[in-house]
């Protein structure tokens, strides 16, 4: 009988001390920190992983998340410094630093609405003094900067550190978006318009620059070979003149072969001329007499002139 009381006081003294030291003992993870609570009052923080110790049934641990955590913030509507509305749907990342004064702050439940408002507080105030082009195009990344700086200044006294903000959205707002690309259209086709005449007035600066330059090289090569063809005549002439004061009758001859040759190109023979013209002496007399007219006398009848070809002839016959 002893012997089973005492058993039943090891047993439920063994099970006050299982109880008294699961009350006692606790374990922080690598992934989370600890702040101990007693009677309401934070006592202490503990960062390190590993097995702690509070007091049984008045210590209360509370655990924080040290990894970076994820806060979504609804599209919301800006106006930018240029008018232009947008919606703009962002994201931002952040890490727990300080346990205690989140915890005396905001603590878990409302930390993500609390840094939600202040996401979008900062948004409105950094993208309200952009254009819409740095907004989507040029500025992005130092606009980002910027709401974090802003963002992670205000965290701080909620012992939050935030790590990155992003902007995942920005677009007009649908009833906007069809004006607005119309109106891009518009300018877009301005502008070509714009290229187009500066290239048609180039292009006219070109055509008649080289117009200018053809007219100028033409008439310089025309004015070149007026100066040679002259010169080329009065070589010719020269030589002519040389020729027909070294042999007169061969010069004529030359020259009447030459008009023969000019008068019958291209297989047109056709002359209206007379039989006894000056044009044809070489036909009716190779030494270039003029032609005897019907009823007239001969030309060796005439005393003192001889004919070609008889002279020495005349000088065979004796004189009587």
């Amino acid at each position: 009988m002893r012997l089973g009381l005492a058993g039943g006081a090891f047993a439920v003294l063994l099970i006050l001390a299982v109880i008294v030291g699961y009350s006692t003992l606790f374990t922080v993870n690598q992934t989370r920190q600890a702040l101990v609570v007693r009677l309401g009052q934070p006592v202490r923080v503990i960062t390190e992983p590993g097995l702690n110790v509070k007091l049984p049934f008045i210590d209360s641990v509370i655990y924080v998340d040290k990894r970076i955590l994820d806060l979504e913030s609804p599209a919301q509507e800006v106006i930018a410094s240029d008018q232009k509305r947008l919606v703009v749907d962002a994201f931002a990342r952040y890490r727990i630093t300080d346990a205690l004064k989140f915890y005396q702050t905001v603590g878990e439940a409302g930390a993500g609405a609390q840094l939600a408002i202040l996401l979008n507080s900062a948004l409105r105030r950094v993208l309200g003094e952009a254009t819409l082009t740095d907004v989507v195009r040029d500025n992005r990344e130092r606009l980002m900067a910027r709401v974090r700086e802003q963002l992670d200044h205000e965290a701080k006294s909620y012992g939050i550190q935030v790590v990155d903000v992003r902007i995942r959205r920005a677009d007009l707002p649908e009833q906007n978006s069809q004006a607005v690309y119309q109106r891009m259209q518009t300018e877009r086709q301005r502008e070509a318009a714009e290229f187009r005449g500066e290239g048609n007035q180039k292009a006219q600066e070109i055509r008649a620059k080289a117009d200018r330059d053809v007219t100028v090289i033409v008439a310089d090569a025309n004015s070149q070979a007026e100066t040679i063809r002259g010169q080329g005549d009065g070589e010719a002439n020269g030589i002519f003149a040389q020729a027909y004061g070294q042999d007169p009758g061969f010069f004529a001859f030359y020259r009447s072969m030459r008009a023969y040759e000019q008068s019958m190109q291209h297989g047109n023979t056709n002359l209206v001329l007379g039989p006894d013209s000056d044009f044809f002496r070489y036909f009716g007399d190779p030494s270039g007499r003029a032609p005897v007219a019907a009823g007239a006398a001969p030309p060796d009848a005439h005393a003192g002139v001889p004919l070609p070809g008889r002279e020495d002839a005349r000088a065979a016959v004796p004189a009587k």
